[in-house]
């Protein structure tokens, strides 16, 4: 549940991070799980990674949530892009983790910076970057000292949620490799001495 102060721009934020955070993992894990090639049959990790980068970015300039929030049909092309490109980067991460290697840990890690970095960008603007967005969707009464918190808000729930879904999986990988290379021999633990 939103807080009271919460805006559109929060809202819209939320249901991203739902979507490519929580529903895009969770589809592709049982995708994979229940098809052992559907995550093999993915592009490439870096082409699902950038895919995914540039439709946030792309999605989330001015000038185009603006025009996404005048058109219906656009705001569901844009959560069904964004949502899609999310299924196939977790598809693409699932395969290559299961291939071993740590190409997985470093598209998960550069694609939370630049995840981290929208949110820093909205967090720290010095002033509401969406407001021919928030016209559109509340009319020209809508205060710009509000759409600042609003929009502050938005960026700090990236921020927390991005960090917290995409290094928690870089963290599982990078356990599960190096569980691997321990019991293969390639790798050993100091011991204690008695």
């Amino acid at each position: 549940m939103m807080p009271e102060s919460a805006g559109f721009l929060t809202q819209h934020m939320a249901a991203h991070i739902a979507a490519m955070n929580l529903i895009a993992p969770l589809l592709a894990g049982a995708l994979a799980r229940l098809h052992d090639d559907a995550a093999e049959r993915g592009a490439p990790l870096a082409a699902a990674a950038g895919l995914q980068i540039i439709l946030l970015w792309g999605w989330h300039s001015p000038g185009i949530l603006a025009a996404a929030f005048e058109s219906v049909p656009l705001l569901i092309v844009m959560h069904a892009s964004l949502l899609v490109a999310a299924v196939w980067f977790w598809l693409a991460v699932i395969a290559a983790a299961k291939r071993g290697g740590w190409s997985p840990l470093a598209a998960l890690l550069v694609t939370g910076k630049l995840f981290c970095l929208l949110g820093v960008l909205l967090t720290f603007a010095p002033r509401a970057l969406y407001e021919q967005a928030a016209i559109i969707c509340l009319g020209s009464a809508a205060l710009p000292s509000r759409l600042l918190e609003d929009q502050q808000l938005a960026g700090l729930l990236m921020l927390t949620a991005c960090p917290i879904v995409y290094v928690s999986a870089a963290i599982a990988i990078a356990r599960r490799h190096l569980t691997a290379l321990g019991r293969s021999g390639g790798w050993s633990l100091p011991r204690r001495a008695a």
